[in-house]
């Protein structure tokens, strides 16, 4: 691999804070040099136009349908959509069928991960057997095999009990669990947020209080067991406090949140467009204000695609029935990117929350411009216009929120480890 050197860049930088212009030289799929004046001589120089230069997206949380549900995403598929999206790591979910909760299937899905996608891919383990939460996994095996978190996704473990010992073998191990700060009783069979909207519209609802409940629950474990532990998504006002206080006390705790209720309220969902059900469901306007805000003060860290591919047959239904989940490895950059542009959120911030927090909650030395970091990178336009057509996404499965929105923010080009695996047409 010879050296290639990006001239005439915007870089942005998460870990400085800064958003300025200079060049950036990789080498051996790693960042060499990166400076304002005096580029060096390279084999290759890509001029990069004066377009962004950024740490490629680290996305945890992403659902790759193998085994079990192929014609939804396969690896080959959501590897090509990640590429096209400016991801360079996707961080995969066990919640596929059979669920990944031993070292085999484990095994399996990283070797398929391995031969079939252009990015990287590490795989989260289930937390509990089958992620029904009666009997913890083999944490410690599953490690072994390569699991870089464990969750049960949205089955939220009811025994208490169950989790705490969870909780107290994965500390032993240094683990990281994940969770899903959800009130299962009360979210039972929630299809809205409860509210004005969803009485008009006659929907089953859950109050924003079941998510802070089940964030106070898991809070109190935390603090009886001192584990590591990250909430999927914080999408309601209700629980900032109680994860502020539980960052204040010292608990080792990160929140992260979806690109959905960021950009999107509950009043989108409009005529029940299936597209827009959502697990949790879309909030209320003000609660995508405090969510941005946290964001923004550093209370939320990390902002995930939450990528969940679902077939025509189970969207094309009644809003109560249809499932839940939306495909957004493609939407995500450009979706953030609506933040930017409505000077919410500056681009080192949101690249903190896209690039470098989750790589730090992970351990992994991507999501930074650092020299010796590795060369991980994406190339974007931000200013580009588009309209979104859903039958151009890389995906198999097409069920965005964004299908026909006019969106701003390209990406040009994607490199891992410096090997590019994306370019635009």
């Amino acid at each position: 691999m010879t050296p290639t050197l990006f001239t005439n860049a915007r870089l942005i930088d998460p870990e400085a804070g800064t958003d300025a212009p200079g060049w950036l030289l990789i080498d051996k799929g790693v960042i060499a040099a990166r400076g304002t004046e005096d580029a060096p001589q390279a084999e290759t120089v890509i001029d990069c136009g004066g377009q962004c230069l950024a740490p490629g997206i680290v996305d945890i949380g992403v659902k790759v349908c193998e085994p079990g549900e192929r014609h939804k995403e396969s690896y080959r598929s959501a590897g090509l959509a990640a590429a096209a999206g400016g991801v360079t790591t996707m961080v995969t979910r066990p919640d596929t069928n059979p669920a990944i909760d031993t070292p085999e299937v484990l095994e399996f899905a990283r070797r398929r991960a391995n031969e079939a996608a252009p990015v990287t891919v590490l795989p989260m383990a289930a937390l509990t057997k089958g992620r029904t939460g009666r009997e913890m996994v083999e944490i410690g095996f599953l490690m072994d095999a390569g699991a870089v978190a464990f969750t049960d996704c949205d089955h939220v473990v009811r025994d208490t009990k169950v989790l705490s010992r969870a909780l107290t073998y994965a500390r032993s191990l240094g683990a990281l669990v994940i969770g899903h700060p959800q009130d299962p009783g009360l979210s039972a069979g929630a299809a809205a947020t409860s509210g004005k909207f969803a009485s008009l519209r006659g929907l089953p609802a859950v109050s924003p209080m079941a998510e802070r409940m089940g964030l106070d629950r898991d809070i109190a474990l935390l603090e009886m067991t001192g584990a590591r532990y990250h909430a999927d998504q914080i999408t309601t006002a209700r629980a900032l406090p109680a994860l502020a206080r539980a960052k204040k006390n010292g608990l080792d705790i990160t929140a992260g949140t979806s690109i959905h209720h960021l950009t999107l309220n509950e009043l989108d969902v409009s005529d029940y467009r299936t597209f827009f059900k959502l697990k949790p469901p879309l909030r209320s306007e003000d609660d995508r204000q405090a969510v941005i805000e946290a964001l923004r003060e550093g209370l939320i860290d990390i902002i995930s695609s939450m990528h969940t591919p679902q077939d025509e047959e189970s969207k094309r239904l009644p809003f109560e029935e249809a499932a839940s989940g939306a495909v957004a490895l493609e939407t995500l950059l450009p979706a953030a990117l609506r933040l930017y542009h409505a000077e919410a959120l500056d681009l080192p911030t949101l690249w903190r929350a896209m690039s470098l927090n989750p790589a730090k909650r992970l351990g992994l030395a991507s999501g930074r411009l650092g020299i010796g970091a590795p060369a991980d990178l994406v190339l974007f336009d931000p200013g580009k216009p588009f309209i979104l057509d859903r039958f151009a996404l890389k995906s198999k499965s097409k069920n965005t929120p964004f299908d026909g929105a006019r969106l701003q923010g390209k990406v040009m080009a994607t490199y891992v480890a410096g090997t590019c695996v994306y370019e635009a047409d």
